[in-house]
């Protein structure tokens, strides 16, 4: 197989969807790797770095498309990458289809096989493609946050830990898995008084027992998110639906009750953001605006600032699925791995994802009965 890496162009993305090392371990089973030149770059790879592991440099993005039987990225393609796409492409990078009508209806036009890392789920539930770049997020959550906590950046002015005698700021986190508990995490490490709003009684346990308490946990719900709200000075939303739209939780009103200079940070803007006043997608290079004298940090591609950290985090679990699909092809790679067929988002012209398709109101087609041409009934299930 031909696996093309084209450079990213979302604004102020450095991270590369593959290492100069898994370019020499697909190259080594056989397959043909092509990068445009500067692919790497931001993330401090040279074009020699990966010529020395096999791989072939291509000066153009639409070298890369064109030859490529699979393409591998970080971000979702923006619109001024649709034209580049083509009947039995697979497309195999981050989608976050429920937020992005345009780019999923772009993909059904072209008939394009979109492998989506974020819907890749084992049994357990656990999604590993997401879960590095989770824990990169939270953190970095934290750090955006104290930063933009300064007075200088517009902020109220306050220490995430405070100091002997002056109380150190209040962390509010929506949400105790991945991004949620790697907030925390630091958060508590910086001094912070934290608390994590979560709605599984099972995951707060375990929170409890492993901290001890020094993290508190309560059931989200209405009446203690919007009392947590109104007390909190960095408010991070860390709550994750795999496919869907994050839901709303924090409403409009909720917001005008936090204190003036307050920071918002949502990680779920990518999905579609679970805070109310998150209206608009920001970037690293503007990222934050003001709303109700709250600041609101919006950026959908966090992990882009650290792109060394995330590239090699990403690699380390995106390349075992890589060389799964190029060395089986897609339609026998999803039977040998399910987990690895919950990533296929869309297949010939459908959406085979349940909450994609639910999120845009689109008709959803069993991945199972696209590939052997099994008949359905009107809901999409598969007839014995």
């Amino acid at each position: 197989m031909i696996i093309g890496v084209p450079k990213e162009i979302k604004s102020s993305e450095y991270r590369v969807a593959l290492t100069p090392a898994g370019a020499s371990q697909l190259a080594a089973a056989g397959h043909e790797v092509i990068v445009q030149s500067g692919a790497g770059e931001g993330s401090g790879f040279t074009d020699d770095l990966y010529e020395a592991e096999g791989a072939k440099i291509a000066p153009e993005a639409g070298d890369v498309w064109a030859r490529a039987d699979m393409i591998m990225k970080v971000k979702e393609p923006l619109p001024e990458e649709f034209g580049f796409f083509r009947e039995g492409l697979l497309l195999f990078t981050y989608l976050h289809l429920a937020a992005a009508p345009e780019l999923t209806q772009a993909l059904m036009d072209k008939g394009v096989t979109g492998v989506a890392y974020e819907t890749i789920q084992l049994p357990g539930g656990s999604l590993p493609l997401l879960t590095p770049m989770s824990e990169v997020a939270g953190r970095m959550a934290v750090q955006v946050g104290a930063q933009f906590l300064e007075a200088f950046y517009g902020g109220k002015g306050i220490l995430l830990g405070g100091v002997p005698g002056v109380p150190p700021a209040e962390v509010i986190i929506l949400g105790g898995g991945i991004v949620g508990l790697n907030a925390a995490k630091l958060a508590l490490g910086m001094g912070a008084s934290v608390v994590i709003l979560e709605r599984s009684a099972e995951r707060m346990r375990y929170i409890d027992e492993v901290y001890g308490g020094r993290i508190r946990t309560l059931m989200s719900n209405p009446y203690n998110i919007a009392n947590a709200v109104r007390k909190a000075d960095l408010l991070i939303g860390a709550v994750l639906i795999p496919g869907a739209r994050a839901p709303h939780l924090v409403t409009e009103e909720m917001v005008q009750t936090m204190k003036k200079g307050s920071v918002i940070v949502d990680v779920a803007v990518d999905q579609g953001g679970t805070i109310a006043t998150i209206d608009r997608v920001t970037t690293h290079s503007n990222p934050v605006y003001e709303k109700h004298g709250v600041l609101h940090y919006a950026v959908a591609n966090m992990p882009g600032a650290v792109p060394r950290t995330s590239t090699y985090a990403l690699t380390n679990v995106t390349l075992p699925y890589a060389l799964e699909l190029a060395d089986r092809g897609l339609e026998e790679a999803v039977r040998r791995n399910e987990p690895l067929g919950k990533g296929v988002n869309t297949y010939n012209g459908h959406i085979t994802h349940p909450q994609v398709a639910a999120a845009l109101a689109k008709p959803y087609r069993p991945l199972q009965q696209l590939l052997e041409r099994l008949p359905i009934d009107e809901q999409g299930h598969v007839l014995d």
